[in-house]
């Protein structure tokens, strides 16, 4: 989305593209950081096949530079420092190793997907050819042209709204494009058909104003689709912002609160384990039809994705 003018020998901003001689060469292509099998609530999603095991990988840098970075040793990571401590997995051994760890699909997460989108590219068909669904776990920050790149490959498209004026993303991400980054989410939904989930850490001082929630749910009712499943997050204090508090449970739930007047059918709250608001409700009979406890379904009152109760339908793609 920053379409940075790299000159020759030097990187853009997010340090893993060098310009070699007018070329441009990814530096982390392929080159995995972390790698593990979570279920798919840790993206979090929660209205996509419930309970799966998704190999997930992330590599190093980031397109951002979020000072409250959960995952800052992989985002900021000084590339030539810390490649060394990565290792290579093509994507036929990616996708062999996901079917043999029994896998339902791949996520690409930990770091922003976009800075290796030519290994998802490479990755994601494969995955497709066996049997695989695919995800990635984005902040957003993404052009069209590089959506519609991903848009025949992926099901899932978990972002990040961080907030919704452009001064809010200038303090977490040094980036004014926070209209583009809906209309990235929008592209994937409507025109590619992909899963859409969305995702708000709440920072105290930051985000939490009942604006930007309003801003933010009004954009998920009116252009994206009120059944989009929306978590609003408790940000726990990390990297440049351990001077902050946790955000309150009471603020969440005031959130949470404001999501359901403004007309967002699915909103829960994240890192809150134990809490009911991670719990799905049917919105015809109100009961709960899927509980959690933080990345664990402790209870599915769902058949075929309706509701065993009053037997309507929960949006979403369910086993």
């Amino acid at each position: 989305m920053r379409r940075c003018v790299i000159p020759p020998g030097g990187r853009g901003w997010c340090h893993t593209r060098e310009n070699r001689d007018g070329a441009l060469y990814s530096l982390i292509y392929g080159r995995v950081a972390s790698l593990s099998l979570n279920p798919i609530e840790k993206k979090p999603v929660f209205h996509f096949l419930p309970g799966s095991k998704w190999l997930s990988l992330g590599s190093l840098g980031c397109n951002f530079r979020c000072p409250g970075c959960q995952n800052w040793e992989l985002a900021h990571a000084h590339l030539d420092g810390e490649l060394k401590n990565t290792r290579y997995l093509s994507p036929e051994k990616l996708v062999a190793l996901a079917v043999r760890r029994g896998a339902e699909g791949i996520s690409w997460t930990f770091n922003e997907p976009a800075l290796w989108l030519e290994y998802i590219l490479d990755t994601a068909p494969l995955a497709r050819q066996a049997g695989l669904f695919t995800n990635i776990v984005t902040n957003g920050a993404l052009t069209l042209e590089a959506v519609d790149a991903l848009g025949p490959h992926l099901d899932v498209y978990r972002v990040d709204v961080k907030g919704y004026h452009p001064q809010t993303y200038e303090v977490l991400a040094h980036l004014k494009e926070s209209e583009a980054i809906r209309q990235a989410a929008v592209r994937a939904r409507r025109r590619w058909s992909m899963w859409v989930e969305v995702v708000t850490n709440i920072i105290p001082g930051i985000n939490d104003g009942e604006a930007t929630l309003k801003g933010i749910a009004a954009w998920l009712t009116h252009d994206l689709s009120r059944n989009t499943p929306w978590h609003l997050t408790r940000f726990h204090p990390a990297y440049h912002l351990r001077d902050l508090p946790a955000t309150p449970v009471k603020r969440l739930e005031a959130a949470y609160q404001l999501a359901r007047a403004a007309g967002v059918c699915f909103p829960y709250l994240g890192n809150v384990p134990g809490h009911s608001g991670e719990n799905t409700r049917c919105l015809g009979c109100g009961r709960e039809v899927i509980s959690r406890d933080l990345f664990t379904v402790t209870a599915m009152h769902l058949v075929g994705g309706v509701c065993q109760h009053c037997g309507l339908p929960v949006p979403g793609v369910w086993l």
